[in-house]
């Protein structure tokens, strides 16, 4: 079943920051193909999971650059997106939570997408690119931002219909909670199946018609429920499968807020018997049937000739944890939450095959596009672009990576991961050394051969999170109380990279 919404909307009304034309001729203009998993960590091969079967991702990253060390700003789906799609913070977007619309906290804002649109492409989205509810809101239009599109798709497949044969740890709840099925029947059947047929129809269109595109497709795998075809189940085997472990006393190692949120989901303790490893084979196996549906949607790009002139950027809005810390999903200020899959190739991409070291944030997407594209980066955008390490993969365009969540803030730099809760860090810290300590499992904050590196990265930490909370210039803000801040005017226009 497929639901679609075809908008070609005037933006009459709509204040957005001034962005400029594109500043390379227009036959020259790349596409660009926005692909994102939804709640997708790192488990995949090409980033040294020994298990997990990524065959298309891997692909991609072979013919791109992949970033070690990229980070979600937000590990909740809902402010997530809405700030990697603005160039913008959780602090300034003041979105905190799911279910929010982007316009009703920043309501001129100019979508990554609508930057494509004022210079005459056509942005189209396929799928959850904005917050949905999962599985509620398949096959609606979620919380989407009809501004940002010329026209979209929301497929529905059969997991929507069949939910009445998931297996759930709270009967009859799906997507807050660990819930899977090995489905009967075909990937095309499935709303991410058929959201792979869409988006290659519309890349077939493009192809013909030769017009530009910025066409971002949401896939909602791995997202609870982990529904996937039985044969991505007979992938695993149970016995291969290896559930974290975590030490007696682990919990007072670290901060209230830390065990806050790793024992907030009380789900876990229904985890008994062989349910940890079945539901980590169900995430596994959601993973590699979502790998096959960019697989197709790639295998279209080649065959359409467009993947010479199309910027492809694969990602997830968040990490995730299998069991990690005690925790199972997201919401947390551990890496397995922040870190995030981040792969970009094609024209402009001159580091092929290679990995980059940087830090990079998901804010980031914004303003890389847009020089990437030859456009002018708007005012507004916070983030930095990651180009340079595009061009030369040893490049460093960032220093750290900034998350935050509940009270918590927290910075990743290559070597180090440092996390303060509470206001100027009252309720406590965290400091992980990832040279010996790549799980966090043993937080050093307290010990005072590490005071120095922790006083150096509070105060890089504090600049981050001030930076974060500035205002966005040339923007309205509307905070939670419907009072609004004056619009906050650049001093100088924006600059063309």
């Amino acid at each position: 079943m497929l639901r679609i919404d075809c908008r070609l909307l005037l933006l009459i009304g709509i204040v957005v920051a001034s962005i400029g034309g594109p500043t390379v001729a227009a036959a020259d203009r790349p596409n660009v193909l926005f692909l994102i998993c939804d709640d997708l960590n790192c488990d995949l091969a090409c980033y040294g999971h020994p298990l997990v079967k990524t065959p298309n991702i891997d692909r991609l990253a072979a013919r791109g650059v992949r970033f070690e060390h990229a980070y979600c700003q937000y590990p909740l789906c809902g402010p997530s997106r809405a700030s990697f799609m603005t160039g913008l913070y959780p602090d300034q977007t003041l979105i905190h939570r799911n279910s929010v619309y982007i316009r009703e906290r920043v309501p001129d804002v100019n979508t990554m997408s609508q930057m494509y649109r004022d210079v005459r492409y056509t942005a189209a989205r396929v799928g959850k690119i904005f917050h949905y509810n999962v599985p509620k809101h398949i096959g609606t239009s979620g919380h989407d931002d009809p501004y940002s599109w010329n026209y979209t798709v929301n497929p529905e497949g059969r997991d929507v219909h069949e939910e009445d044969k998931i297996f759930s740890l709270v009967p009859g709840s799906f997507g807050a909670t660990l819930s899977w099925l090995a489905a009967d029947g075909t990937d095309e059947e499935q709303t991410d199946g058929i959201a792979a047929i869409e988006a290659s129809n519309v890349l077939k269109k493009h192809a013909k018609s030769g017009d530009p595109f910025f066409l971002a497709v949401g896939l909602y795998r791995p997202h609870t429920p982990y529904v996937a075809p039985r044969k991505y189940f007979e992938m695993y085997s149970l016995e291969d499968i290896k559930v974290p472990a975590v030490p007696k006393g682990y919990l007072n190692t670290i901060p209230a807020g830390a065990r806050t949120s790793v024992t907030r989901k009380k789900q876990r303790e229904k985890l008994v018997g062989d349910l940890p490893q079945q539901a980590i084979r169900a995430y596994y196996a959601s993973i590699t049937f979502a790998d096959a549906q960019l697989g197709r949607i790639l295998e279209t790009l080649d065959e359409t000739g467009l993947t010479k002139n199309t910027i492809v950027v694969f990602t997830s809005d968040h990490g995730y944890h299998m069991g990690e810390h005690g925790h199972y999903q997201k919401t947390t200020l551990f890496e397995n939450a922040a870190h995030v899959p981040l792969v970009i190739s094609g024209p402009g991409v001159e580091a092929v095959g290679q990995t980059a070291d940087t830090p990079a944030e998901m804010v980031d997407f914004y303003p890389t596009l847009a020089e990437l594209s030859g456009l002018q980066i708007p005012v507004f955008a916070a983030g930095v672009s990651l180009l340079p390490a595009l061009k030369d993969a040893t490049a460093m365009p960032r220093e750290s990576a900034l998350t935050q969540y509940s009270s918590g803030y927290s910075i990743r730099t290559v070597r180090y991961r440092y996390t303060e809760w509470g206001d100027d860090g009252d309720g406590g810290n965290e400091l992980y050394d990832h040279q010996g300590d790549p799980e966090e499992m043993h937080n050093l904050a307290g010990a005072e051969e590490h005071a120095g590196t922790v006083e150096k990265l509070s105060e890089m930490l504090r600049v981050r999170i001030t930076q974060a909370k500035k205002p966005p210039a040339g923007l309205t803000q509307i905070l939670v109380d419907n009072k609004r801040r004056v619009p906050q005017r650049s001093p100088k226009p924006p600059t063309t990279p």
